[in-house]
């Protein structure tokens, strides 16, 4: 595994999660990604997501912080940091919100993006309330 670029296993995360591998299997692959690329947005958001849906808020909330500050103009970093922070009760959701919902009618293809995440997380993990109210305020009039 070690002869492998960051990049490709990073890819290769991915394509196991859209295959329907366990998230158990999955989150030592995206801790290693993390530590080898530690400024690789993208990878934190992916594991700040498998944490939520492992139903570990904290560890969560910390990846999905560093993937905010490491690309602000990510709106799925700010959807899983709001669903964090709405987990562990942190003051601050609205504006994490707020800054995805702006990014979103922005780019459409984000939009889309973050439509089909939450969608998978819900396919998921059915019963997930704090992604359930973040989909209300995001998608509401969809």
């Amino acid at each position: 595994m070690s002869e492998m670029t960051v990049e490709a296993l990073f890819d290769q995360g991915l394509e196991r999660y859209k295959a329907g591998e366990s998230v158990t299997d999955l989150l030592p692959l995206f801790k290693d990604v993390c530590d080898r690329a530690p400024k690789s947005s993208p990878a934190w958001t992916c594991l700040a997501w498998l944490y939520l849906l492992d139903n570990k808020p904290t560890p969560a909330y910390k990846a999905a912080n560093k993937a905010v500050k490491l690309n602000p103009q990510d709106p799925q970093a700010r959807v899983n940091l709001a669903v964090a922070m709405l987990e562990i009760a942190k003051k601050g959701v609205r504006e994490h919100v707020e800054v995805a919902a702006q990014l979103m009618m922005t780019v459409p293809e984000l939009h889309e993006e973050v439509k089909q995440n939450i969608e998978d997380g819900l396919t998921r993990k059915p019963d997930w309330k704090s992604l359930i109210r973040v989909k209300q305020w995001l998608l509401e009039d969809e």
